[in-house]
């Protein structure tokens, strides 16, 4: 392996190429250098040596620098996106070298002359913005976490589509915040990398976790940097942010200029979020809830894929953000509310407005290429297509539903804001629409973009390119008339240009003709002679300049365009939004019709009924296999049927699935969607949590038991009496008086300090006498029937404890040896007569290991029946032999 040499090594013997790629380096050494050769990107030296690992491609060389093999590895330049997609994924940072120069002017300063290159990209995780390297409906963060004056503060943007956001945190709230966000990346002040409560954090995030010199989270800067951006001289229009605020951002917005190389992408102006304006939950509650992910990492089986019914990349990104930020203001909520609930009645408004929205492009995505210099004819057309279907999406909310004011409020102020902008845009997007044509290239320098009308120097020019091109045909026929030859071409390469060829047999006979004679040698291989003459050359000439001013006109009208474009971005990120937030209230009032969700009732108190409660992912898997969903109630809300429930019961009997479901229902009805029950009434949840099924840690060097206490313990002392908390099985991975001692403590503390709303599962029964201690405990069961032997689970939860866990039944139902089975009961039952300590203490005595061994591993012995039975030849018995055999079987069994 070799390192890019350090300058004082360089000599004499360096190409100018090398000592090209070597300054480069040196400005970014931190990361892989894709250096721009042709149609490839070369990588050399330790550059090589890692990429070539990390994509399994092959490691070659290319000459020799300081008397060593120079590595080389490279990737076309055409499939570039899907290699710099694995180096991300791997913990790389790619910077991007172009050639920024035609190569034939590098050569008008001399032979050995080096075509001029510069770095124009550095590719982190967070700085992404082609569709083929995110996913269209998940956000993909930048974020950059700063201190200053003793507080902390977290700024995140999303640069593929403009979001950007800031909030002030406090230091025991930063964990969850970021499981909110899910950063991409994470910008961290190097000095503050490795403090106690960050260093943790650093080493999580790994390579997504990127620190910069302390500097670069100056507040001072910051603050110039976000003036700048925003072009104002004071933020005061903006929010009243603080410097920790100020720092962040100004720390994001640094990062994204060295990055982009200066040319910033359209972000809207940082929208403050305070962090009691949203629902709290921590990372293990997030997982364990599986809201948009699965605990395998799948998105098939989470809530969001339950629940999406978006028709746009913007709406299903915007979902995602309001299922992992539930707000906790009630008129929030209730205005997100009113919007499903028109969507939910009004047919014909929701069926004509998923109609629009079915063809609605990504704009905000393709604004942000177009922002940075990355977007071709295709995001302009996305812009002009987006902006004629939202001309048309006002009249499809309000279809069937009268005047405006008919709709509830926030929709209207919704539809006004889409007016508004639409006017502000009106002039672009009718040019837009007049110069751009049906069928767009990828990219501009394809040219065929503009449309037939657009510009009348273009079409004079594309009329005498295609005219040529016709004539060509035209001259090819009269040279072979004059020529005599058939099978004589007129061809066009790269190398020649325009050019007439005959085969080899032909050339003598070329000599022969008038025509032939005046035809002037260009070329000759094994089987074709190639020639051209003064006609051609000059048709050729012709040709070349009218293509070349139709591109160089389509490239102008380009240009023009993309920079009305960005300086409509505000406008346009504006009308995005909007697009967005209505494709989710109309995707979710197709849920509640679909799914039969009803509107839930929220209000500021500590309410938490809900009648005939479902859980939406159970129910869709269920519904697939045609089966039905058993629904239940839950009351927390105090009110004589306790605000804490002991929920007991067997496995398998849905004591997970009820604890989930209720949780779920309250991240959906705070996160402004219908709730799958028959009616719900919640107080206002401010922090939710959950510790339901539990891991090891092995990385951490933590076992499940302590992952189970630590996560326990962030409950007992982070939740409120506005919280709600479900809790699955505390001290089970621990010994049994253990385990059931610290449930009892927690359920007491639960009920007595935090006075949290509470669904507490366990199969420790002796907590059930609680409910008869505390005031505010309730019991509650998952009903099973015992039937011939077995056990049928019916699902329901009812008041009351159960007094058996059914454990070895459910063992039988997954499979356990017969003798196993047995032996179980048999300790159980000996467990059940007396003292279990004693009990079992005496049974080990009585039964040694490897008796115990021998029994569960020996086969049944053969019964005497059973030996007479087989020692018998059926064919040789009379029948009255048969019936003595009978008798004397039957004498047997009473033996």
């Amino acid at each position: 392996m070799i390192a890019a040499p350090p300058p004082e090594r360089e000599d004499e013997r360096t190409t100018p190429m090398m000592a090209q790629f070597l300054a480069i380096k040196r400005e970014h050494a931190d990361y892989l250098l894709f250096y721009r050769m042709g149609d490839f990107y070369e990588l050399f030296f330790d550059d090589a040596v890692k990429a070539s690992a990390a994509l399994d491609i092959a490691l070659t060389k290319r000459g020799k620098h300081n008397d060593a093999d120079i590595p080389m590895c490279g990737v076309p330049v055409h499939s570039a996106e899907s290699y710099l997609l694995t180096l991300i994924r791997k913990g790389f940072k790619v910077a991007v070298c172009e050639q920024t120069e035609d190569p034939a002017e590098a050569k008008k300063r001399g032979s050995k002359s080096v075509v001029a290159r510069a770095v124009v990209r550095v590719v982190t995780p967070g700085t992404l913005t082609e569709d083929q390297l995110l996913s269209a409906r998940r956000h993909n963060y930048l974020a950059a976490l700063a201190r200053a004056a003793g507080a902390y503060a977290l700024a995140w943007a999303d640069i593929s589509d403009g979001s950007f956001h800031v909030t002030a945190v406090e230091p025991a709230m930063l964990l969850q915040t970021l499981a909110r966000i899910e950063p991409a990346e994470l910008l961290v002040p190097d000095a503050l990398a490795t403090e106690g409560q960050i260093a943790p954090l650093v080493r999580e995030m790994g390579a997504r976790a990127t620190l910069l010199p302390a500097l670069k989270f100056d507040s001072s800067v910051g603050e110039r940097l976000l003036k700048s951006q925003l072009n104002v001289a004071a933020l005061d229009a903006f929010g009243s942010f603080s410097r920790a605020e100020i720092a962040a951002a100004g720390a994001l917005l640094g990062y994204l200029e060295l990055t982009q190389k200066g040319k910033l992408p359209a972000l809207s102006p940082p929208r403050q979020q305070a962090q009691t304006h949203v629902m709290a939950m921590d990372a293990a509650t997030r997982r364990n809830l599986e809201l948009v992910q699965t605990l395998s990492g799948e998105f098939q089986g989470s809530l969001l894929a339950v629940i999406d019914r978006t028709l746009t990349a913007a709406g299903g990104r915007e979902l995602s953000e309001r299922l992992l930020a539930p707000l906790t203001d009630v008129g929030a909520i209730e205005a997100r509310l009113d919007g499903v609930d028109h969507f939910a009645r009004n047919t014909p408004s929701r069926e004509t407005t998923r109609g629009v929205l079915r063809r609605m492009p990504d704009m905000a995505r393709a604004l942000s290429r177009i922002s940075v210099d990355r977007g071709g004819p295709r995001d302009l057309g996305a812009v002009r297509d987006a902006l004629a279907l939202s001309d048309v999406l006002a009249e499809a909310v309000t279809r069937n539903d009268g005047a405006l004011s008919a709709l509830p409020q926030s929709l209207a102020r919704e539809l006004k804001r889409l007016e508004e902008t639409g006017s502000a845009v009106g002039a672009l997007s009718a040019k837009l629409d007049r110069v751009l044509g049906p069928d767009l290239p990828m990219l501009a320098r394809d040219g065929g973009f503009v449309a037939q009308g657009a510009h009348e120097r273009l079409d004079q020019a594309r009329t005498l390119r295609d005219d040529a091109r016709r004539v060509i045909v035209e001259l090819e026929g009269r040279l072979k008339n004059e020529t005599g030859i058939a099978s004589l071409k007129v061809r066009h390469n790269g190398v020649l240009g325009y050019h007439i060829e005959i085969t080899a047999a032909n050339a003598e006979k070329l000599k022969t003709t008038d025509a032939g004679r005046a035809f002037i040698h260009r070329q000759t291989t094994a089987q074709a002679q190639r020639h051209t003459n003064a006609e051609l050359s000059d048709l050729a000439s012709k040709i070349a300049d009218a293509a070349g001013e139709a591109i160089a006109i389509e490239l102008q009208l380009f240009d023009q365009l993309v920079d009305e474009v960005k300086a409509a971005s505000g406008a346009l990120g504006e009308i995005a939004g909007v697009v967005a937030r209505l494709d989710v209230l109309a995707g979710l009032g197709e849920l509640a019709v679909e799914a039969d969700f009803v509107r839930p009732s929220i209000t500021p108190g500590l309410a938490f009924k809900i009648m005939r409660g479902r859980h939406p992912v159970v129910e869709a898997a269920l519904k697939r296999d045609a089966q039905g969903f058993v629904a239940n109630d839950c009351d927390l809300s105090g009110n004589g049927v306790g605000r804490l429930w002991l929920v007991t019961g067997p496995n398998m009997a849905g004591k997970s699935t009820f604890l989930r479901q209720n949780a779920l229902i309250a991240i959906l009805a705070q996160a402004g969607s219908f709730v799958p029950a028959a009616s719900a009434e919640i107080g206002v949840v401010d922090r939710l949590f959950s510790r339901v099924g539990a891991a090891d840690d092995l990385a951490r060097g933590r076992s499940t038991f302590m992952v189970e206490m630590v996560e326990t313990a962030a409950i007992l002392n982070q939740a409120t009496e506005r919280s709600l908390v479900i809790l699955d099985e505390i001290g089970r991975g621990t010994a049994t008086f253990d385990g059931l001692s610290i449930a009892w403590a927690t359920v007491e503390r639960l009920n007595g300090v935090n006075r949290s709303r509470a669904l507490f599962a366990t199969h420790y029964h002796e907590l059930t006498g609680l409910a008869q201690r505390l005031d505010g405990v309730a019991n509650v069961t998952v009903r099973v029937k015992e039937w011939q032997g077995g056990i049928v689970f019916l699902h329901e939860v009812a008041p009351g404890a159960a007094d058996r866990s059914y454990g070895i039944q459910v063992a039988k139902l997954a499979g356990l040896p017969a003798d196993v089975l047995k032996r179980a009961q048999d300790v159980l039952h000996a467990l059940e007569r007396g003292d279990s300590g004693r009990r079992a203490k005496t049974m080990v005595d009585e039964l040694p290991l490897f008796a115990a061994a021998a029994l569960s591993q020996a086969a049944p012995r053969e019964s005497e029946i059973e030996a007479r039975l087989k020692a018998l030849n059926v064919d040789e018995l009379s029948a009255r032999d048969a019936l003595q055999m009978l008798y004397d079987l039957k004498a047997l069994t009473k033996e």
